[in-house]
């Protein structure tokens, strides 16, 4: 072959991975498994961009190199194809979801293959597909049917159980003694009672403990988009699709009760090889607290309002309460007086999502609702207000606002002339800020004057639980997950309402597909868009659910799927999932750090309560990868050459910089960086792509002022964007130079946890080791043919050292994913061999299974060529390092004289101190040196150096 062709030998090899269907997997008991899984992508209709494979080189490389160790990989791929895009694009354009999704991910699975990925695909999923959703549906049936089992003296720890479980000890002893999560409503009950009920009653009772449930809850609504949104769907208060406005609304909604699972998500991050700070970000979302309930009585009414508080210590120091404003409560507590003004702020703080209210504390904003709490400890009348900085998802949607010992309470009472009060003898500076220290002994507080804050926590707890008014209490900022959409595009719940209760369908009539529906909009009334379904309805003609399940349903367990795809029976076979077990690999977008991956540990958790599968933590090892970012490119326009009867006039950068530049503004604008290399601009290619920049309104074409012939453009880095015309094709990569280029340069750019900018004028380097590389196998004629040069000679100890070096750089660097000093060492070894003249076999081959998980098309070609069978390279072993390789036989020694080097002389790393002085004084340069004269001394130090001293 001459010189080495990317185009044909890629797609050679392409083809031929699926012909023979390469990287298929099957359970091999007779060898050790390894799971690396990526983040499934969403497909949307952009495609992929060069900065979306960076994950998927790595978990590659990493599959590819567990194979060559002797593991067997699971490394499958599959879509996350339910999704609110799709939606609206079918919204605006009628047609179908499934058609768009199916031809994204026919693009997608396009641009993966080119890049040469070493996936199954024949375990493909996609969550929008009713094979998938069915069991989506069946594990949402299973959590209804479950409740949470709090008793820790039961089968080794608290875990979910079949609800007949839990009316059996309703059948034996009511509900009071069961210790378990369910709705704060839950009325208490003896055996006779539950006994005397009706079926229906009971029914309704079962309904507060399940692990599914329906609820009021305060959500974010999007009335232009008819559906609730997800919290990271919504961006300063409206949607990030779209930009429409978002208003907190209470709903009823079905809800998963993960709370019950708060200390178990807690405990489990312990036993998982994930970075601190993604742990901690899960820690702060769970926010496991250890506190009080307080119960104040409204004044003159038979309400009261819970309170959670961690510092029940600072009680006598509150001074004013604050409820959310979407409170239940507000209307009643709101006396005629403050009417308008609390109807003013509740509307005003819809307006404002959850993220927004809690990240903005300069803001000072309040009402007062007219209406006052008792102080249970001191009988004080206490003011009721509402502030948006309180959220009525967070623990009782109630504060007790203690300003002398919290800054924003503190901040508040100032603003609102609200008292403050000094509760500790060591609180300082109460007049310019609040003192939330803990130190000290109590004053102005009453049953606690005089005590430590040790000592007075017992006190108050034992005074709340006496007046029974309150208790100790573990709390979590978490919250139980929405799980309702008003969506057509997502799993429809497997759930039909009976006289206004909800009722599972029968399991045989899963999965319940999408009807069809004339729109993908909400009905004139107000119902989700699936309530335009035609006859849409369950046995006896019982309605269905209308709202749909959210994005994160069918991520929430897609692994399992991987191991047993085409299972019709189950979600995947007790063979599969205890071959597989876990994934040993995770990688994907720091994004999910708290969604996705929270939900997907909780689902996994119940699943190992049920007894369908062996572990607790689905993901062993998680890696976020950093994102890589676009390099922007710009031109710049004189912004006096705008105009009807004006040529537009772009300067060069180098030229604004120059002291001989007029003082003329200018406007830089974006260029597609397609079109720009090493800075420099394709004129032509721009005046084509952009006639609304290079042309006036009447046609005048424009004017480039260039340098030494070329317009050279400015550089920033960027998020990779469509509007900043930075986004590059990976496909054109792949084009121009190669899909292993490619998956190489993108390691090389930098480590992989890190953001680092794309600069495509940096992949020429890479470009050129490829050919570098080629050229150890073969030498290019006079002709232009190519002679194969590959020989069966023993190696040398230089060419032995310089393999083996890379041996075990490219095993340490892959055990510890850092892939971008690999690159190098592989560079490194080549010039080294290159240098060396070296054809060896016995080195070439080793060198090529080195480089094969990086760049698996090239190294199955020369694979192929060295006399192996073809498609084989995934099939060998791993090169085993030889220490002894990189043992030095001989050292070169510096030759000092008096303190000056003045030659050097390699001698054995053996060799006698005694032979070595002997041998360098009959050195000619060193008697050159001496001049005749006789040394006062030489000195030898093994493996360091030698100094004469005359």
């Amino acid at each position: 072959m001459a010189e080495y062709n990317h185009r044909k030998v890629e797609q050679d090899w392409q083809r031929f991975w699926e012909k023979n269907q390469t990287y298929k997997t099957e359970a091999d008991a007779s060898r050790p498994k390894y799971y690396v899984l990526d983040m499934f992508p969403y497909p949307s209709g952009a495609g992929l961009h060069v900065g979306h494979p960076l994950g998927y080189i790595a978990s590659d490389i990493f599959s590819r190199y567990k194979r060559l160790k002797g593991f067997n990989v699971l490394h499958p791929m599959g879509f996350d194809s339910f999704g609110l895009p799709a939606e609206q694009y079918a919204i605006q354009t009628g047609q179908h979801p499934a058609v768009t999704t199916e031809r994204n991910i026919t693009r997608y699975i396009e641009q993966l293959k080119n890049i040469g990925f070493s996936y199954d695909w024949s375990r493909e999923v996609r969550t929008s597909d009713p094979g998938f959703y069915k069991w989506t549906q069946w594990i949402f049936m299973e959590l209804f049917r479950s409740w949470y089992n709090n008793d820790t003296d039961r089968d080794g720890g608290p875990k979910a159980e079949p609800i007949e479980t839990l009316i059996a000890q309703f059948e034996q002893n009511g509900n009071q003694s069961v210790n378990a999560p369910c709705d704060e409503a839950t009325p208490m009950f003896t055996a006779e009672q539950w006994k005397a009920m009706s079926e229906r009653e009971q029914y309704e009772i079962t309904l507060k403990y399940r692990l599914t449930y329906v609820a009021d809850a305060v959500v974010n609504w999007c009335p232009a988009l008819g559906t609730v949104l997800a919290n990271d769907e919504v961006k300063d208060g409206v949607s990030e699709r779209g930009g429409y406005p978002v208003e907190q609304k209470k709903m009823r909604q079905w809800m998963m009760r993960i709370t019950a699972y708060a200390d178990r998500l807690l405990q489990g991050l312990d036993q998982i090889d994930w970075s601190e700070s993604l742990k901690e970000q899960q820690r702060n979302w769970i926010g496991k607290s250890v506190g009080a309930e307080v119960t104040f009585q409204i004044e003159n009414k038979k309400e009261t309002i819970k309170v959670y508080t961690t510092r029940v210590d600072t009680i006598y120091g509150v001074t004013f309460m604050v409820l959310a404003p979407e409170h239940e409560l507000v209307p009643d507590l709101t006396t005629p007086e403050q009417r308008e003004a609390v109807e003013a702020y509740v509307n005003a703080a819809k307006l404002r999502s959850e993220r927004d209210r809690m990240a903005d504390v300069k803001t000072v904003s309040g009402v007062f609702t007219g209406s006052y709490v008792i102080n249970p400890f001191n009988g004080e009348k206490v003011p009721i207000w509402l502030a948006d900085y309180v959220l009525a998802g967070y623990g009782t949607g109630a504060v007790m606002a203690v300003p002398s010992g919290d800054q924003r309470d503190w901040t508040f009472a100032t603003y609102f002339g609200l008292p403050i009060v000094r509760i500790l003898d060591a609180q300082k500076d109460l007049d310019t800020q609040a003192d939330a220290t803990k130190e000290g002994r109590y004053v102005n507080s009453g049953i606690i004057n005089g005590l430590t804050f040790q000592e007075a926590i017992p006190v108050l707890i034992q005074f709340l639980e006496e007046k029974e008014i309150g208790k100790a209490k573990t709390n979590y900022r978490l919250r139980d997950a929405v799980f309702s959409r008003q969506r057509y595009w997502g799993e429809p719940v497997p759930v039909y309402y009976k006289e206004g209760l909800p009722y599972l369908i029968d399991e045989s009539d899963l999965p319940l597909e999408l009807p069809a529906v004339d729109k993908y909009l909400p009905t004139e009334t107000g119902e989700p868009p699936l309530g335009r379904a035609e006859n849409w309805t369950y046995t006896d003609g019982y309605e269905y659910e209308l709202s749909t399940m959210p994005g994160w349903a069918g991520s929430s367990w897609y692994w399992y799927r991987y191991m047993d795809p085409q299972n019709q029976h189950e979600f995947a076979s007790k063979e599969a999932v205890d071959y597989w077990r876990d994934v040993d690999l995770y990688i994907g977008g720091s994004e999910h750090a708290t969604g996705h991956l929270l939900y997907s540990r909780f689902w996994n958790k119940f699943l190992k309560d049920r007894g369908y599968v062996p572990e607790e933590e689905p993901f062993k090892k998680l890696v976020n990868q950093g994102m890589i970012q676009g390099r922007s490119n710009f031109v710049y326009r004189v912004k006096e050459s705008v105009g009807e009867d004006k040529a537009p006039v772009f300067v060069s950068a180098g030229l604004l910089e120059s002291a001989d530049w007029p003082d003329l503004a200018v406007t830089a604008l974006h260029v597609d960086v397609n079109i720009v290399n090493n800075d420099i601009l394709d004129i032509e290619a721009f005046r084509k792509s952009r006639p609304d920049l290079t042309e006036s309104p009447d046609g005048i074409p424009a004017e480039f002022m260039l340098e030494d012939g070329k317009y050279l453009c400015g550089a920033e880095i960027e998020k990779m964007s469509k509007s900043k015309y930075n986004v590059v094709n990976p496909d054109d990569i792949v084009e121009r130079y190669g899909a292993d280029v490619l998956r190489l340069y993108e390691m090389f750019l930098g480590p992989l946890e890190q953001a680092k900018p794309w600069n495509t004028n940096g992949i020429d380097g890479v470009y050129r080791f490829i050919r570098k590389f080629w050229r150890l196998f073969y030498e290019e004629t006079s002709t232009g043919e190519s002679n194969w040069i590959v020989s069966d000679e023993a190696p040398t100890p230089a060419e032995l050292k310089s393999l083996h070096k890379t041996i075990k750089k490219t095993q340490e660097d892959i055990e510890a994913m850092s892939f971008n000093t690999t690159v190098p060492a592989f560079m490194v070894c080549v010039n080294e061999l290159t240098s060396l003249k070296c054809n060896k076999r016995a080195i070439l081959q080793d060198l090529v299974v080195l480089l094969s998980p990086f760049a698996p098309h090239i190294t199955e070609e020369l694979w192929a060529a060295l006399g192996n069978e073809p498609g084989t390279v995934t099939q060998t072993s791993f090169p085993t390092f030889e220490e002894k390789y990189l043992v030095e036989d001989a050292f070169e020694y510096p030759i000092q004289i008096n303190g000056k080097v003045r030659t050097t002389i390699s001698f054995a790393i053996d060799r006698a101190p005694t032979e070595i002085e002997k041998e360098v004084l009959a050195n000619e340069t060193v008697q050159k040196w001496l001049e005749g004269k006789s040394p006062k001394k030489v000195v030898v130090v093994p493996k360091r150096i030698v100094n004469v001293v005359v």
